[in-house]
């Protein structure tokens, strides 16, 4: 079981990293909480009983380090050369958190991990480097500012690109998170409350969807085919999850996507809207055809063998549906 004595106490130190670097009042204890959260994530991955867990672990540790001694370097010239400083400091954030062009490393750890692991890669492990962002947006010179619609023009380009032809769940998931990297930059540069709010829609999408693929243990398209226990009906939730996933109203996940156009929309950000939008429909497009292909290409099963899904799974997969029904509880920005 993954959720031993051990793992809950990296987990809990993990999550204490967190806190420590997003409360800190300097780049130093920022780092200490970076380099906590990072030594407390190591052990969380590197299971002997997964086939690649120690590679991932080995790649996840590597790239961090490098990206912490970036940050470390880059807070010590900071009273030399504070222009070249925001910079580096904004690459290493950059690097930690997955978004392009510094996202090569994203795809091949996610392939070596577990589907606990890897919703912890993709929702909790980006808070700390995305709120110490949003931290130096406030402080950094135009240029700097405009490195971060470089990074989101990236973003929204290598995430729409890398899902296509993919059929490893685990890289559509990864390709799909640098994506929506790209959304939550820009609602980054506009509102630090809509950038909270689109990431904690993100979060419970995200976890909905590998809850189903935890359930039924699909790591490949095949799976969601042949697989026993993957009948019609979690089919069609899985696809309304896809939907909900890419922005598709009137699913939940829309509704971030509706407030950021319209705040876009009213500081006249219409070229980025457009790649956004752009890069979103091609993430849809692949959502749809792995849901597609495994209802064009179903097995014959013995459907009194199918298991139902665990009522933990159904209530995530449930916040898909529900956003629109509550609209006033959500536009608060």
């Amino acid at each position: 079981m993954f959720f031993n004595s051990a793992n809950i106490l990296f987990l809990f130190s993990s999550f204490l990293g967190i806190f420590l670097a997003i409360s800190s009042s300097s780049w130093f204890t920022a780092w200490i909480g970076l380099e906590l959260n990072l030594l407390s994530f190591i052990p969380l991955i590197s299971f002997k009983k997964e086939q690649y867990s120690s590679e991932s672990a080995l790649k996840y540790f590597l790239i961090q380090a490098f990206a912490s001694s970036i940050l470390i370097l880059a807070a010590t010239m900071l009273l030399i050369s504070p222009f070249y400083s925001s910079i580096l400091i904004s690459c290493s954030l950059f690097l930690k958190a997955g978004a392009a062009p510094f996202h090569f490393w994203f795809p091949t750890v996610m392939q070596g991990l577990s589907w606990f692991q890897a919703a912890l890669l993709m929702t909790t492990q980006k808070i700390a480097p995305l709120t110490l962002l949003s931290y130096t947006l406030l402080s950094s010179s135009i240029f700097a500012n405009n490195f971060f619609l470089i990074t989101i023009f990236f973003s929204a380009l290598f995430g729409a690109i890398g899902g296509f032809n993919q059929t490893l769940l685990r890289k559509l998931l990864a390709y799909s998170s640098i994506n929506h990297m790209s959304w939550l930059l820009t609602a980054m540069i506009l509102s630090d409350s809509l950038w909270i709010l689109y990431f904690f829609f993100y979060s419970i999408i995200s976890f909905s969807i590998i809850s189903l693929f935890h359930f039924s243990q699909a790591f490949h398209i095949s799976n969601l085919v042949f697989k026993m226990n993957f009948s019609s009906s979690n089919k069609m939730i899985l696809l309304f999850s896809f939907l909900s996933l890419g922005g598709l109203p009137p699913f939940t996940g829309f509704i971030p996507k509706w407030i950021l156009i319209q705040e876009m929309i009213n500081q006249n950000m219409i070229f980025l809207l457009i790649i956004l939008l752009i890069s979103a429909l091609s993430t849809l497009y692949y959502y749809i055809s792995v849901a597609i292909s495994s209802f064009l290409f179903s097995s014959s099963k013995i459907f009194y063998l199918i298991k139902p899904l665990p009522s933990t799974s159904s209530f995530l997969i449930f916040l898909n549906f529900s956003g629109l029904f509550f609209p006033s509880l959500i536009l608060i920005v």
